[in-house]
């Protein structure tokens, strides 16, 4: 039994990210078996690993069981078939071994104890192992973040362009594309076509209520017309205006006078008759291009190759924050900066000179100090191509005087005259920023639940978290019961909705998960977007709610409010994943044991038989028989428990059961105790179906000799004295010694209702 309990103790089991952080704190290497929930840990190494640290004997060197499935440090090794053993000490990963390797496992981990003993006595330093495996994902990962930064291909915004009929049957079509060329269109498509009188009342239907609209009809209708696909530029958006302005007034006389050059007044004749038509929108365009050319293939947009994304931090100071908080934040967003982090929040007098302790020694650390404590400030974490360097460029000097000189920086548009510091802050390199986000914006936990109502629409929702830069350290698909529900949402319990709520909760699968990030909080109850999905598409149309609400009931998602609700939660919802988990490990382990137990069955009555106090009736038989009933008793015996027991009964002779030592009394009282609790077979007696105790029954001395000293022993038979025998142990000492051994034996464990009055307390 002690051999079990150390089994199971020679690998800590780390099952979360608490935990995993605790066991980091080893003192010495660490190895660690990473698995996946589906797939458990190695078995096959744990007599390895045993045998290792027992010939070592090193007190540097741990072992443990890591499950990735809800640690967060270790998402990368998620999904891999082969088992994986990561070696930490410090904190740091020191080395990585891939499979079952039994040669490699032990070189690697005799060469790191080897390493752990020089970092600790002070002839090395800890270094950092990096994964090359997971360097490679890593870089991977940042390869496809850059891919899809750059801009998607965008076709050019295109304009159909009509020659009408008569301007065709006056052969001006070349000379009216060689004017659309000389002014910088780009002439896509073009081909004739004969309109049917169908396609034309569609194409002019927004003017059938004119009264010429017949008289159009006819004419579009009357011989083939000359259409194009044009474009203009790079991007195609100054197309339509320049289109429209080339074409002329509608009437062809008022053209003449107004725009002599434009293309109605050199090739119309009135206002029907104008040789030309041109969309004056964009949605004008976009209509008739699917109307006359469905499947064309536009050009696309010139692509510039973006720079290399950054973050920085600004802060806006108290007074300028107070004073133009809101126009700093629209010029901030006006320069294409992406506001990915934003939080306002009233530092205290320690956090402001934890945030500048650099500048302890200049003569402006306290005004700085006194500046930053003096009200809220607004801390941003800033994106773009080049972000620390195009924000400290808009800036300007840190020095007030040198700013007024040059007006167009920001320290100087919002300057505070009564303030003695600028009023505005910048990191100075990607470590700094790195730093400043990282104080102001420390990566938090936040509970973020996907509802029934969006659940066939988890994939797509769990994708926009990722690309909003969370990652889900946890996960776990649940269907609620109703008190689960009413439990979650115990603070809205006197709220109306509240049975609504719980009865939709409860109506389908519902997914949990614990997303991980800076500012989690904040950051998901923003990407979530308003409660009310309709308000949510006018506020934030591209925010989950908006995107995938029904209502505000059937919203999509919940997210936690606060940093303290959060933990209430994700400890409410996971807790009990986590108790499941460490019973179902129990289990396992028990299951294990009894295994082994299965193994030694025909072993344990000898062993338990070798380690007990001589019986009553075998004193009596040693009397008698001597040597003979002796070698009898021990014949079906294992060796090694023979030689035991012979032993044994030699000390016995010598040495009464109730002189024993206190150390060893003590000793064999932890013993019992241990059987009493792992040990069925030393259970207290059992009723038999008819709820009565089972009738007495003839006991061997070889069973008798099986059971526990720490049952009881009568005094009788602690002396071998016969005064006390009972009329079971008379009627068994007449019969022969061979015979006890075939009679049937009561269960282990079971004591007869008359032995039972003359045992005494174990010793």
């Amino acid at each position: 039994m002690a051999k079990k309990k150390q089994e199971v103790a020679l690998q800590k089991e780390i099952l979360n990210d608490e935990q995993w952080e605790k066991e980091l704190e080893h003192n010495g290497i660490l190895v660690i078996d990473a698995y996946q929930k589906w797939a458990g840990p190695c078995k096959a190494t744990v007599a390895l690993f045993r045998r290792v640290k027992n010939e070592l004997g090193d007190d540097l060197l741990g072992f443990a069981v890591a499950e990735t499935d809800n640690i967060s440090a270790l998402s990368f090794y998620r999904g891999k078939c082969k088992p994986t053993f990561l070696f930490y000490a410090g904190g740091k990963l020191q080395s990585v071994v891939r499979s079952c390797n039994a040669p490699a496992l032990e070189r690697t981990i005799q060469e790191q104890l080897t390493k752990e003993h020089k970092v600790q006595s002070g002839d090395a330093e800890r270094a950092e192992y990096v994964d090359p495996q997971l360097e490679a994902q890593r870089q991977a990962e940042e390869d496809a973040r850059l891919e899809a930064l750059k801009p998607k291909p965008v076709p050019k915004t295109c304009s159909v362009f009509v020659i009408k009929p008569d301007a065709v049957e006056a052969g001006h079509v070349e000379e009216i594309l060689e004017k659309l060329r000389e002014n910088g269109m780009e002439i896509v498509k073009s081909e004739e076509k004969q309109l049917t009188e169908e396609e034309t009342r569609e194409m002019y239907k927004v003017h059938e209520e004119e009264p010429w609209f017949e008289e159009l009809i006819e004419l579009m209708t009357g011989g083939p017309c000359h259409i194009a696909i044009v474009t203009k530029g790079a991007t195609g958006e100054e197309v339509i205006p320049e289109l429209r302005k080339l074409v002329g007034p509608t009437d062809a006389e008022k053209a003449k006078e107004e725009d002599p050059e434009s293309l109605r007044a050199l090739y119309g004749t009135s206002k029907l008759v104008n040789g030309v038509h041109a969309a004056d929108s964009k949605e004008q365009a976009a209509n008739e291009l699917a109307f006359f050319f469905p499947n064309a293939d536009l050009p696309m947009q010139e692509q510039k190759e973006p720079g290399k994304l950054q973050r920085t931090l600004a802060i806006i100071r108290p007074d300028a924050y107070r004073e133009r908080g809101e126009e700093i934040l629209s010029q901030i967003k006006a320069s294409g900066f992406d506001v990915a982090l934003q939080k306002e929040l009233h530092l205290t007098r320690e956090q402001a000179e934890g945030f500048y302790a650099e500048h302890k020694d200049e003569p402006f650390f306290q005004m700085l100090v006194d500046n930053m404590t003096s009200g809220p400030v607004l801390a941003l974490g800033l994106a773009r191509e080049d972000a620390i360097d195009r924000w400290r460029g808009m800036l300007g000097p840190k020095e007030k005087e040198a700013a007024q000189e040059n007006p167009s920086c920001l320290r100087a548009q919002f300057d505070v005259e009564a303030a003695q510091v600028n009023q505005l802050h910048g990191s100075d390199s990607p470590e700094a920023a790195e730093k400043e986000i990282e104080f102001f914006f420390p990566k938090e936990k936040t509970l973020a639940v996907i509802k029934p109502n969006a659940m066939n629409k988890k994939e797509e929702i769990m994708a926009r978290i990722r690309e909003a830069g969370f990652e889900v350290s946890s996960q776990k698909e649940s269907h609620l019961t109703k008190e689960m529900a009413e439990s979650f949402y115990g603070e809205h319990a006197d709220k109306e909705f509240f049975d609504q709520l719980v009865e939709f909760m409860s109506s389908g699968d519902t997914l949990f998960m614990v997303l991980t990030r800076e500012d989690a909080v904040n950051e998901f109850r923003r990407l979530a977007g308003n409660k009310d999905p309709e308000a949510a598409k006018n506020e934030a149309p591209d925010s989950i709610r908006a995107m995938f609400g029904d209502d505000i009931l059937r919203n999509a998602v919940h997210g936690s409010s606060t940093v303290e609700q959060a933990f209430e939660k994700i400890s409410k919802v996971f807790d009990d994943e986590q108790k499941r988990r460490d019973s179902t490990t129990a289990s396992l382990h028990e299951a294990s044991a009894e295994g082994d137990e299965e193994k030694t069955e025909d072993a344990a009555p000898a062993e338990e038989a070798a380690t007990a106090e001589p019986s009553a009736q075998q004193q009596e038989d040693k009397k008698e028989e001597g040597e003979t009933t002796e070698e009898a008793t021990t014949e079906d015996k294992p060796e090694d428990a023979t030689e035991d027991a012979e032993q044994k009964t030699a000390a016995d002779e010598t040495s009464p059961a109730e002189e024993q030592k206190p150390d060893e009394a003590k000793a064999e009282e932890q013993t019992s105790e241990e059987n009493k609790t792992d040990e069925p077979t030393t259970e207290e007696p059992k009723d038999n179906e008819e709820g009565e105790q089972k009738p007495e029954e003839p006991v061997s001395p070889e069973a008798d000799a099986t059971k526990p000293a720490d049952e009881g022993e009568t005094k009788a038979e602690e002396t071998g004295g016969d005064e006390t025998k009972t009329e079971d142990e008379k009627t068994a000492e007449d019969k022969p010694a061979t015979e006890g051994t075939e009679g049937e034996k009561p269960p282990e464990g079971e004591t007869k209702p008359e032995d039972k009055k003359d045992e005494a307390p174990a010793s």
